[in-house]
């Protein structure tokens, strides 16, 4: 609940979220599968678990889960193909300074006490370093395949995130559509800060106000600089009004790096091909409209995906946040 203030710094909750969005800075995190698969929607995860821990190693803030259930041939992406929860499981085990986020988990499409306490599970095995993000889905497919209707997942989404809100408390009392508890039992493991840190993606066909007022973040798109930095200040001011501290945006870039350090933009989808030159130009550009991080997605990438990590980080990350203790 609202405090009744509104300050210029962001919540403190695990460690990942505090490292990772810090109010006036940027930091860069790398979406996963690590691999560029342009012209197939399953990428080869031969080398995933090395790549995760490549990432690590050289400092970038975090690694992006997604939550795809079906391979939706229309839609022509199976994300990293492993169930996130599990995945993240392992990613804890074999990584040691790196968040590990979720973009997104599709709440309509589970049971909001396994999202709870798979997340909760995570968040204490990594040691706080987990960032959930959670959406209403935009694949209406998949919903037939769990005996779900597509269009009231927007009501779906709002209980099942109050759901999982109310399990971080001590044998917590709920009531709602998806079950009810009584204060008589417990959901174990808590949250390392008490409370999962969860940023709300896009639209989760919620309103602005909602949106603002519900989440510990917002996930966004790529668009116009300009507006983009419309939208965060306008997130923020209702997230102000509504007695709330100012809290972090993020957006995903899809991007092509080339040798050709100058060269110009050019676009690909939700993102572009271009020179680190004009990829850090934009960063800074971002950073300056209020937006915290950016995950990176090398699905497109054409060169070695290895040397272009160790490329972003030996010219990108140095101007701007880098991982540093997580605390």
């Amino acid at each position: 609940m609202p405090d009744g203030t509104a300050t210029n710094s962001f919540p403190k909750l695990n460690r990942a979220y505090n490292t990772v969005f810090q109010p006036g800075a940027l930091s860069i995190g790398l979406v996963v599968p690590l691999d560029a698969h342009s012209n197939s929607p399953t990428p080869d995860m031969t080398r995933h678990i090395e790549r995760a821990q490549l990432a690590d190693e050289l400092g970038f803030a975090a690694l992006w889960l997604r939550d795809v259930p079906f391979n939706v041939p229309t839609f022509g992406d199976a994300g990293q193909m492993f169930d996130p929860f599990v995945y993240l499981g392992l990613l804890s085990g074999v990584t040691r300074d790196i968040a590990l986020g979720v973009a997104s988990i599709i709440l309509p499409l589970r049971h909001p006490a396994h999202v709870a306490k798979a997340a909760a599970s995570a968040d204490q095995l990594s040691g706080g370093r987990l960032l959930l993000g959670v959406a209403s889905g935009d694949r209406p497919e998949e919903y037939p395949a769990l005996d779900m209707t597509f269009p009231d997942r927007g009501a779906r989404f709002r209980d099942s995130l109050a759901y999982i809100r109310a399990m971080a408390s001590d044998c917590p009392t709920y009531t709602g559509n998806h079950g009810s508890m009584h204060g008589d039992m417990d959901m174990l493991p808590k949250p390392t800060a008490g409370r999962l840190p969860i940023l709300i993606t896009g639209g989760s066909q919620q309103s602005p106000e909602w949106i603002a007022a519900h989440g510990d973040g917002w996930m966004t798109y790529p668009r116009d600089v300009g507006e983009q930095g419309r939208l965060v200040a306008d997130y923020r001011a209702r997230s102000t009004s509504a007695g709330f501290s100012e809290k972090p945006v993020m957006q995903s870039l899809y991007v092509d790096l080339v040798t050709d350090a100058d060269m110009q933009p050019q676009p690909i989808h939700l993102g572009f091909r271009s020179g680190i030159s004009s990829l850090k130009s934009y960063l800074a550009e971002l950073q300056a409209q209020g937006i915290n991080h950016v995950a990176l997605n090398l699905r497109f990438n054409q060169a070695d995906i290895e040397d272009t990590m160790k490329r972003l980080a030996d010219d990108l990350l140095p101007g701007f946040v880098t991982q540093g203790p997580l605390k």
